[in-house]
């Protein structure tokens, strides 16, 4: 397991992080997105849609739980936050969407609990900073999660 921790100073910084590595996914990646409340995990989506080529706009699926969008790679933008019972994904289907030819995001990820998660899968936590802004933690679990985080760390540059 590889980890990033990247200082995002503002919402734009948050969607160009989300677009750089929308550009680095290929169908069948999967994105954990956890956070407090009003952290910045719908706006990082909208970055990663951006990446993947996703044109119109990016919506939070609070309560519509799964939404799907094309681009150069389909979009499956999953929040469950709202389900009461995470066996409930299973009767969504998204053990689907996570094996399927597209890239998954889930805000609230965690929540699914390890054994509803896949097996490897790329973590992004965003916590508030002392000062404001945000700290994106991004943390590789699997082969190739650490490879796109490589991969990430290339293109910021020294320093990263």
């Amino acid at each position: 397991m590889t980890f990033v921790r990247i200082w995002l100073k503002d919402e734009m910084a948050t969607r160009e992080l989300g677009r750089v590595l929308g550009g680095l996914l290929e169908p069948g990646d999967v994105v954990i997105l956890t956070g407090e409340l009003g952290a910045g995990k719908t706006t990082l989506a909208q970055g990663l849609a951006r990446g993947l080529e996703v044109k119109g706009r990016i919506t939070s699926p609070s309560f519509t739980l799964i939404q799907e969008y094309e681009g150069r790679i389909p979009f499956f933008h999953v929040d469950v936050y709202r389900l009461e019972d995470p066996e409930a994904a299973l009767e969504l289907g998204l053990d689907e969407y996570f094996y399927g030819g597209g890239v998954t995001a889930v805000e609230w990820g965690r929540l699914l609990g390890e054994e509803l998660l896949p097996p490897e899968y790329l973590e992004v936590s965003l916590e508030y900073g002392p000062e404001g802004g945000r700290y994106a933690v991004l943390t590789g679990r699997g082969a190739r999660y650490v490879r796109i985080l490589e991969e990430l760390k290339k293109l910021a540059g020294p320093g990263a």
